[in-house]
């Protein structure tokens, strides 16, 4: 990975390159192998190294084409390197030693910004055209890697995180009280803002063009669903395969003798370190699989939808390979609060899910012991190979296809185990009005979508921002309504995902790469193109995945139709760390930003009113994981980035 900064003064002010150089030494964190700075008139860029890919030896200096029309920082690993260097024509002795950057030029310099389609990995980057005198920003299709900026009269600058920008002092620093308004209200992301004021980020799957008097951004992926008659279930399967085999090792590039991964019970993790093992074996490599569970003895209540661990399954799928160690992590008595001041430099943002902080933190810190650099996740297979396939009964329904609806209802009630009501809910939620669709939900399970109860904000604020009017115009749904279209849903989340800041994040933090396979773009492409019934086959959820995996994965975990409980006894650190919560209130109550958006009078009741038992029933799991905790974490945001009683 690299860090990239940069300071463009188009008021003919001086200083810039040091300006550029103060933005990538606030950066050294996440580039610790050195930098380089290419400077121009009045513009000056560059990037800060992290040593990771075998051809990163070799960097040298920013790029620049053989015209020197063009110069390239950029932070990129190329998981389709070798069809690049072959259609590009370059010698195979030659590319041998050019770095991934190296490549991304030529790509630029030969096909322009049509190069993006031809482009698989992950990839931030600033392209400087010295004849045009523009300067063009980009980020891959699902934001990987991040890339922030600032705009002001006479000033553009830019760097990866916004650590980087606060080294400048023309720019603010303070919260984006909307940001952190919508991110109490679960809102998905949208647009260029950030959480800080005056920063804004280049949107994954977008290239920005910035010249003296303009600044233009456009989409680059937009998928097409499939057309025409599609290939028969059984090729689909044999092709998603190999383009799971394809993403994981490209993945592994870099990686000497052992590498980490995630592994739950569940499919995606589990199909990655599974597929990883086979392929390091051949080499004499292994995996070292980190699994977390909960504290031996912990008694977790019987769950129709959920298994309370992950070890069983995730340990008979790591017994199938004997070049795996499995380690099991356990991490429920850490508290989720201890670390919010470290969260906070490294991440550049409120963290997401405090409940998950401390599995996730002691997975990297025993990942580091064992000097490993990267480690492989499943986080997005959801919307590639393990989508469920559920959106199969609105779509049909759509088209007026009503016997093909009663037809696959009937197989997905037995292959799924979904009940009557679950089913009329998939089908005809769709198309039900809100206000009914609320109260028959309300009615049949007792839960009502309070987002001001769930999300600790406050009244005032939902209001002066138009939450409500904002959710509808980016199509996001409180009640969690099913969609109509199972490909625009997976666009869509597909479209709001942007990883960038944490996967940088954990590299400062524990200098870990984490590279998720389910992301990658072949992968990813392919499963949009089919149609709906290949993941839902015979009536069985993720029927795709579970037959792609049937050839390393074990018939339990294939098999089994519960999802796992993400860190259920959570509630134990939390408990044990309840003072430092009510400390971290009081300071949070001290901060004017803060009282102005979050309700600090609930969720000093949620402290006071902590709960003896009952923690697996919904109404208090939101209660303490999504409006507490999740208020905990804005709130320190807000007072650290308002510098009220840092």
């Amino acid at each position: 990975m690299t860090a990239l900064g940069g300071v463009w003064r188009q008021d003919s002010k001086p200083g810039h390159r040091q300006e550029c150089e103060r933005v990538l030494v606030a950066q050294a964190m996440i580039g610790p192998d050195g930098f380089h700075i290419c400077s121009d008139e009045y513009l000056s860029f560059g990037r800060r190294s992290y040593r990771l890919l075998p051809e990163d030896a070799y960097v040298r200096d920013l790029v620049q084409s053989r015209d020197g029309r063009l110069v390239l920082a950029a932070d990129v690993r190329l998981d389709n390197r070798a069809d690049l260097i072959s259609e590009l024509g370059l010698p195979v002795e030659s590319a041998r030693v050019m770095p991934d950057s190296a490549i991304l030029l030529e790509c630029l310099d030969r096909w322009d910004e049509e190069a993006l389609d031809r482009i698989v990995g992950d990839f931030a980057f600033a392209l400087w055209d010295r004849r045009q005198q523009s300067l063009r920003l980009a980020r891959d299709f699902l934001g990987q890697r991040p890339l922030h900026y600032h705009r002001a009269r006479g000033l553009f600058a830019f760097a990866s995180m916004p650590v980087g920008l606060h080294a400048l002092a023309d720019v603010p620093y303070g919260p984006d009280e909307k940001a952190m308004a919508e991110f109490l209200a679960l809102l998905p992301r949208a647009g260029s803002r950030t959480f800080f004021k005056a920063i804004e980020r280049v949107q994954p799957a977008h290239i920005m063009t910035v010249t003296r008097d303009t600044l233009s951004s456009r989409r680059f992926w937009n998928p097409r669903r499939y057309s025409g008659k599609p290939i028969r279930f059984e090729e689909a399967v044999e092709e998603a395969r190999a383009r799971l085999d394809t993403a994981v090792s490209a993945r592994l590039r870099g990686v000497k003798d052992a590498v980490g991964a995630h592994l739950s019970g569940g499919l995606d993790s589990s199909g990655v370190c599974a597929t990883a093992a086979k392929q390091v074996a051949r080499r004499g490599g292994k995996v070292v699989a980190f699994t977390y569970v909960p504290r031996e003895g912990y008694a977790a209540p019987d769950s129709r939808a959920q298994y309370p661990s992950e070890e069983p399954l995730a340990t008979e799928t790591a017994a199938l390979y004997p070049n795996v160690e499995h380690v099991l992590v356990r991490a429920g008595h850490m508290s989720p609060v201890a670390n919010l001041d470290r969260l906070y430099f490294l991440y550049g943002m409120p963290f997401l899910g405090l409940p998950v902080l401390p599995p996730n933190e002691e997975i990297y810190r025993q990942a580091r012991e064992r000097r490993l650099t990267v480690l492989l996740i499943g986080s997005m297979g959801n919307f590639s190979l393990s989508y469920t396939g559920l959106e199969l009964l609105p779509e049909l329904l759509r088209r007026g296809r009503f016997l093909s609806v009663w037809k696959h209802a009937n197989a997905i009630r037995g292959g799924s185990g979904l009940s009557r009501k679950g089913i009329l809910a998939q089908t005809l939620g769709p198309f039900t009005p809100l206000p009914l669709w609320q109260w028959l939900n309300a009615h049949f399970t007792g839960r009502k979508h309070d987002i001001l109860k769930n999300s600790a904000l406050r009244p005032e604020a939902f209001d002066e921002h138009r939450l409500g009017s904002l959710a509808r115009k980016r199509g996001f749904d409180f009640t969690d309504r099913p969609r109509q279209d199972g490909f625009e849903q997976r666009v869509c989340s597909l479209h709001q995902s942007d990883l960038g800041s944490y996967n940088k994040g954990t590299l400062a933090g524990w200098g870990i790469d984490r590279r998720d396979p389910t992301a990658d773009k072949r992968l990813v492409e392919f499963c949009l193109s089919l149609p709906t019934e290949y993941f839902i086959h015979g009536g069985v959820q993720r029927a795709l995945a579970r037959q792609v995996l049937s050839d390393r994965l074990p018939a339990s975990v294939l098999q089994e139709r519960k999802r796992g409980h993400n860190a259920i006894d959570w509630h134990e650190g939390a408990t044990a760390a309840r003072a430092d919560v009510a400390a971290e209130l009081d300071r949070i109550a001290a901060c004017e930003p803060a009282t102005r958006l979050l309700n600090i009078e609930q969720l000093k009741q949620l402290v006071a009113n902590w709960p003896q038992d009952g923690w697996h029933k919904p109404e208090i799991e939101t209660a303490y994981r999504r409006a507490l905790l999740r208020g905990i974490s804005a709130g320190h945001f807000l007072r650290k980035a308002s510098g009220a009683n840092r």
